[in-house]
């Protein structure tokens, strides 16, 4: 949390000299990424931790929690930013021209990684809620940037949405510290099963509407699709990758940890089957691959509702190894995108052709990912919904059969719809393309005047810039060690979900022997 709000500090100090910017920046992330791997490591030997900042005792205090979910949420996290940002160096943001106020772009970047760490390690509703805020205040900068008229209308959009689920979060949080006197997540599970039922379920609801928008559950996501395409590509690539993801793992916490019981598990299935059809039926409709994208976005978070609304511990099992899936193959075909635009002057269907000979590398880098995303074995996405697919079926209600049902239709519907982009994008000849002869090759606005990455022959599709190339194909290459490496993965998740379904572990590391529990409530 701390590294990247002080190297925030440290790059608005050198703004005038964009290569230290970028070296700071980058050893900063990169600094993150070894801390959440050594996280993740001791986490998973050692359980649990918690650090009382200032040393104040829980409740009272500002608790960090650290358990297997959330240091398995910063590690996929961190590396998704460090891979960004290096891809986001190479297209040259951080240069800046008139037009384009990149210099910026570096210390707003760092302080949206800060709000990811302080949303997944908060231990407490109330700075859970200023994890939120930060990411949120920096998203709204990176999303505006360059200021065009597609881009302030979108940001606009975005910023309307996300201050009403703000305002909901703080309902909900009112709601929650007058039915129990306490926002620290342990006590308030503790006192929360002495709440009458009814009070409950109201607080609940409250939340689980501000978690729902930030996590584009259907019927709260409609905003997405219309939000994040018209950013430029780094930063529609670490929204999809991540900004939804947060949402997710809110929701998730506080379904284990809060309220336990069953009494929503049926609206988070019947949420989630409609979240993935009508996201992919949206996706099949669009022309534009970012748009595309986005609606495929919504929809596979429909997988992740799937398995917290199952509320076992093979759902939770499935929705650990999902999310990471998901982070990093969204995330990476984003990336690809933004190179396809770059490279051929357009995203949009109508105007693309001919990238399959123009760049086998380009058409590589996306059908990789792009089957990964359909669910074709045995890639990741394949063993992800499995593991979903074999927890509904254990359920065996009639509503766990419908969601693996829908589940497969929406596996194949987005495999149609990648099967389209490359069929249109990389197979047919450009001449083809209805508005084909309207692309340009020429480099977007974000890039203009930089020429420390780039090529002077940009209009060569088949050559791309190296520090664009070098971090898609290592966040390719990460998505695939899910793969290789799917069993030691799966059992972390396992053990994740284990210890999401114990919510004794939490109670003791955060607030002590039971005793204590009592002991705090009387303080």
């Amino acid at each position: 949390m701390l590294i990247p709000l002080l190297t925030a500090a440290a790059t608005l100090i050198v703004g005038r000299k964009p290569r230290v910017q970028q070296i700071i920046s980058i050893a900063a992330l990169a600094a993150v990424v070894v801390i959440a791997g050594l996280l993740l490591y001791l986490a998973d030997r050692d359980g649990m931790a918690a650090l009382q900042v200032g040393h104040w005792s829980a409740p009272i205090g500002i608790t960090l929690v650290v358990d297997r979910l959330s240091a398995a949420m910063l590690l996929v996290s961190s590396i998704v930013l460090l891979a960004v940002l290096v891809f986001a160096v190479g297209q040259g943001i951080s240069d800046g021209t008139e037009r384009q106020p990149t210099s910026i772009f570096q210390p707003t970047y760092l302080i949206l990684s800060a709000g990811v760490s302080i949303a997944f390690l908060a231990g407490d509703l109330f700075n859970m809620f200023v994890g939120f805020e930060v990411l949120l205040a920096a998203s709204f900068v990176l999303l505006t940037l360059g200021a065009s008229a597609d881009r302030v209308r979108a940001g606009v959009s975005y910023v309307m949405v996300s201050m009403v689920s703000s305002l909901i979060f703080l309902t909900g949080i009112a709601l929650a510290y007058a039915a129990t006197g306490t926002l620290n997540l342990a006590h308030m599970s503790v006192r929360m099963g002495e709440v009458p039922t009814g009070i409950r379920s109201a607080v609940y609801a409250v939340l689980l509407v501000a978690f729902g928008i930030k996590a584009a559950v259907f019927p709260l996501s409609n905003w997405l699709p219309d939000s994040y395409p018209t950013a430029p590509a780094p930063v529609t690539a670490v929204f999809a990758g991540l900004l939804t993801k947060v949402g997710v793992y809110a929701i998730i916490r506080m379904h284990t940890l809060l309220f336990p019981s069953d009494s929503f598990d049926n609206v988070l299935l019947v949420c989630g089957l409609f979240t993935m059809l009508i996201g992919i039926l949206g996706a099949i409709a669009q022309s534009d691959i970012k748009r595309l994208l986005s609606f495929t976005l919504v929809s596979h978070i429909g997988y992740l509702m799937f398995g917290v609304g199952l509320n076992t511990a093979a759902g939770l099992t499935g929705t650990v190894f999902y999310v990471a899936h998901h982070i990093l193959v969204q995330t990476t075909l984003f990336l690809v995108v933004g190179l396809i635009e770059r490279q051929a002057g357009s995203a949009s269907l109508s105007r693309l052709g001919g990238l399959l000979a123009a760049s086998p590398a380009l058409a590589l880098l996306f059908g990789i990912p792009a089957l990964n995303l359909g669910g074709i074995p045995p890639l990741s996405g394949f063993i992800g919904k499995t593991a979903l697919l074999q927890a509904g079926v254990a359920d065996g209600s009639v509503l766990a059969w419908v969601l693996v049902a829908g589940s497969i239709v929406t596996s194949l519907l987005t495999l149609y719809a990648m099967a389209r982009v490359w069929s249109k994008a990389f197979w047919r000849p450009r001449v083809q393309a209805p508005e084909g002869n309207l692309a340009d090759a020429a480099p977007s606005g974000l890039i203009e005047e930089s020429t420390d990455v780039l090529f002077d022959d940009r209009v060569d599709p088949g050559r791309m810039p190296r520090l664009m190339l070098a971090p898609t194909v290592a966040l390719l290459a990460v998505g695939l060690s899910l793969t290789a490496f799917a069993g030691p993965v799966l059992g972390i998740a396992a053990r994740s979900a284990d210890e999401l379904s114990d919510r004794g572990r939490y109670l003791e590391t955060v607030l002590g022997t039971p005793d204590s529990w009592r002991a705090g409530g009387d303080r």
